[in-house]
């Protein structure tokens, strides 16, 4: 049986002392980055492989000694206001679980502002850089502020909550509205309903990169195309609300005519954006109408949909990111990747099972390939 490669094998080897290389190996920024790569692929050269077990006890060690000081992780929003984005529950979720994570993981999560007046993002970058902070979550960007961030990457590691901004491109961790728009249509047709409507404010599905309007629209693909209705997707701000208050609903004209061209038996939607509509038309959830929530908020029964669980993309992005800090990642990624947290459907009482439905839900890779027809 061969004689597993040691650190000290390799210092040996390149005339160094063991130290230096076991800072090479964890990336640590205090050597040149020439050094860092010649030790790193003598290393590799050798045949050396570190011993898990070994690292996972110096990991505990290293975590159960007394700081002197919490590491900070930044949390960089750019919102209309510095805490506006707290009225947007799935963006204040994201930073609960954030928080939560951070603590249980040893650090301490500090919110930064971008919209701090007169601050550039070089001397936000300097600032982080002067505090010694180097872990670095960006979340909570609105759309329309989908401006580059121009930091010192190189001092940092970085994570991304949500999709904006899209420059530069970081390790991204995100709810799957794909999937979770497409898991509400197979809840609901499930149920006996055929004719889904899915009514959304433009500026919402901007906000996730269309991924919302997408997985309707493909997952209407296997519905029969008389039952495809087309996705009601409007844009109207409700009149005299504060703008960090994302309280908007289609407009009664809008939706009135919509619902009678098209004579929905269901809709997906969320609460705040089609219920002022029905009860104006008189339509009633659900002995007109089922109705299922994507951003269902209540868990009481009442209402069918889908919980986003926000939270756990919070912890997510905390975890990569404690995972790039202990091995001296830094930069922007070669190979950015997207962690994608799937939602969770509840059902409720908004949407009654229909006489014969079928209860069963298939996922999308056991569904059959070929196309509805008519």
């Amino acid at each position: 049986m061969n004689r597993r490669v040691t650190q000290q094998d390799v210092a040996k080897k390149a005339n160094v002392h063991v130290t230096t290389v076991s800072l090479a190996l964890r990336n640590h920024p205090s050597l040149p980055v020439t050094t860092r790569e010649r030790l790193r692929t003598l290393a590799d050269k050798m045949g050396y492989r570190p011993d898990p077990a070994l690292s996972a006890l110096i990991n505990y060690r290293t975590k159960s000694r007394a700081h002197i000081q919490t590491p900070t992780i930044a949390y960089i929003t750019n919102w209309n206001t510095r805490w506006g984005w707290k009225h947007d529950r799935p963006h204040a979720e994201f930073y609960a679980g954030a928080v939560a994570r951070a603590h249980e993981l040893g650090y301490q999560l500090e919110h930064f502002w971008m919209g701090e007046p007169d601050l550039t993002h070089k001397r936000m970058s300097n600032m982080l850089g002067a505090r010694g902070i180097r872990g670095v979550i960006i979340a909570s960007h609105r759309y329309e502020i989908d401006t580059p961030l121009h930091f010192a990457w190189a001092n940092f590691s970085a994570v991304k909550i949500d999709f904006f901004p899209h420059e530069p491109t970081l390790h991204n961790v995100t709810n799957d509205q794909r999937a979770i728009i497409q898991l509400a249509m197979r809840h609901v047709t499930a149920a006996g309903y055929r004719r889904v409507g899915f009514v959304m404010d433009r500026q919402w599905d901007l906000g996730v990169d269309l991924a919302w309007s997408a997985g309707c629209l493909a997952e209407q693909q296997l519905l029969a195309p008389k039952n495809r209705i087309p996705l009601l997707l409007f844009s109207q701000a409700a009149p005299g609300k504060d703008p960090d208050h994302e309280d908007r609903s289609v407009p009664r004209a809008i939706f009135e005519a919509w619902f009678r061209q098209f004579r929905p038996d269901a809709l997906i939607s969320t609460r705040q954006f089609v219920q002022a509509p029905l009860v104006e038309a008189g339509i009633a959830v659900p002995r007109d109408l089922g109705f299922a929530d994507i951003l269902l908020n209540t868990f009481d029964g009442k209402t069918a949909g889908v919980r986003q669980n926000c939270r756990r993309v919070g912890e997510l992005a905390v975890e990569i990111l404690a995972s790039q800090l202990q091995q001296n990642i830094y930069g922007l990624p070669a190979y950015p990747t997207a962690t994608l947290v799937e939602g969770t459907w509840l059902d409720g009482a908004s949407l009654p099972r229909r006489n014969g439905a079928d209860s069963r839900i298939s996922s999308p890779a056991r569904r059959p390939t070929r196309l509805a027809q008519s």
